[in-house]
């Protein structure tokens, strides 16, 4: 597999921001920018954008699909979904942990 699940960067925001956005399907960029603030409130700037892009698809992470019109949309490959999944893992993992050790805490 290209690269590897740390190449992400822990609970890295964009990358992960983005992989999340393919995850149903392809998008270009402006797509994926607009899906990412719906989902976490968070606003991507274009620079971070085309920026994370470039990196996942070093990685072998996304891959771009023919231009359509003026747009270039991405697609999350094999190798994407598969470090999304352990990401993904790991922060279910956490989230688990902290929530029981409040509950235990009476917090």
């Amino acid at each position: 597999m290209p690269g590897s699940f740390n190449d992400l960067g822990r609970f890295s925001g964009p990358g992960l921001l983005i992989l999340s956005s393919l995850a149903d399907g392809p998008k270009h960029g402006y797509a994926i920018m607009i899906d990412v603030q719906e989902f976490s409130g968070t606003k991507m700037e274009p620079g971070t954008l085309y920026g994370a892009l470039t990196r996942l698809e070093q990685r072998g992470w996304i891959e771009p699909l023919p231009p359509e019109e003026r747009r270039r949309p991405y697609r999350l490959t094999g190798a994407g979904e598969a470090v999304l999944r352990q990401q993904l893992e790991s922060m279910n993992q956490i989230v688990q942990t902290g929530q029981q050790r409040l509950a235990a805490a009476g917090a």
